[in-house]
Order: C-alpha cells, then structure tokens, then sequence
C-alpha cells in the first residue's frame, strides 16, 4: 500500500463532512481545499553578498523537501542598489502530499518552537488565502543551527479554494492551525 500523509486521510475522513455540514454544501465539490503551500524568502542583503542567495536556496530546499527556485528582481532601483535581473530571494511551491507532509511538521514541530507563541494571526487576503510571516527560519528542525551564518525570514502562503475568507479560516482551523483568537466575527 502507498503511503498517505496523515493530514490527505484527515481531510478526506473528518474535514469534508464537518464543512459540508457547517456550511450546507451539496456536493463534495463545493468543499473548499488547500490547493498549494508557497514559501518564499525576499533576501533584502543578496545585493551586496550574491552567496547569501545560494545559501538561503540551499537551506529552503532542505526545509521543503523539494529544490527552491531563485526569484529576481523584475526592474532597477538606484536607491536599493538594484539591477535588472538580480537574485534578490527565493521561493518554492509545494503540492499534493509534500504540502500535506509540510503543513504537519509547520504544525507539529516548527509552530510550537517559537519563543513566546501564542498563536498565528488570522488575517486573510479577502480570496481565501492565508499568509504566515515568520521571523526566523531557524524554527525548523531540518536547519542546522551551528551551520547558520544569517537568520532569514520566511513567509508561507497557504492557497486554497475557498470562496471567502471565512471558509478559509474554517479549513485552516480544522487542518490544525493554531490562529490566536478561537471565533472569527
């Protein structure tokens, strides 16, 4: 038998009908889901220490699981010392049962090892879809910490297909997320 990220079978077994009957949908289909996981890492520095890129895109990699890309800025600006062209950050999408194995250890393992934690914000993008910013990359237990030359912040995009931000809020809730306040108005 292949193998199932425990979070695939938990929306497939507890998500779906708990949503279906929160919300009266009709149909399965109608259920929203999370569609993909976008990390990405702006490396304001990169423009003086081109080695910080490959670095950052090293580390991002062994934190996904899955290869980064380098992203590049997409015009000059003299003030930044910017050029055309520039790896400027990093950033990788992950989907299907790599997102669902990254979503658990980001829940599991990473979340609880924050100083002081006590709980994600629950802003919204107003489409269904949620960013969460953190300010160290060191959270992560596939990071070496002895190895690290410069802490890096990360952003994580959750993508999903929900209609409205209160439908995405109900699927990040129940997928585990700890948002800080229990019931959205």
């Amino acid at each position: 038998m292949a193998y199932v990220p425990s979070l695939k079978t938990k929306y497939k077994e507890e998500i779906i009908p708990s949503l279906m009957k929160e919300f009266g949908y009709k149909s399965i289909m109608q259920v929203p889901k999370l569609e993909k996981i976008v990390i990405n890492q702006g490396i304001g520095a990169a423009v003086a220490d081109k080695k910080l890129v490959e670095v950052a895109q090293a580390e991002l990699s062994t934190i996904a699981g899955q290869h980064a890309v380098q992203t590049r800025s997409k015009k000059d600006i003299s003030n930044f010392k910017l050029r055309k062209q520039m790896p400027i950050g990093v950033r990788v999408t992950l989907r299907r049962d790599r997102m669902y194995e990254f979503l658990e250890r980001l829940i599991a393992v990473s979340l609880p090892r924050i100083r002081d934690f006590k709980g994600i914000n629950d802003k919204f993008d107003g489409q269904g879809n949620y960013t969460l910013g953190v300010q160290e990359h060191i959270i992560f237990p596939e990071i070496d910490i002895d190895k690290i030359t410069k802490i890096f912040g990360v952003e994580i995009t959750f993508v999903t297909t929900a209609q409205n931000d209160t439908e995405a809020y109900a699927l990040l809730k129940q997928f585990g997320l700890p948002f800080k306040n229990a019931k959205k108005n």
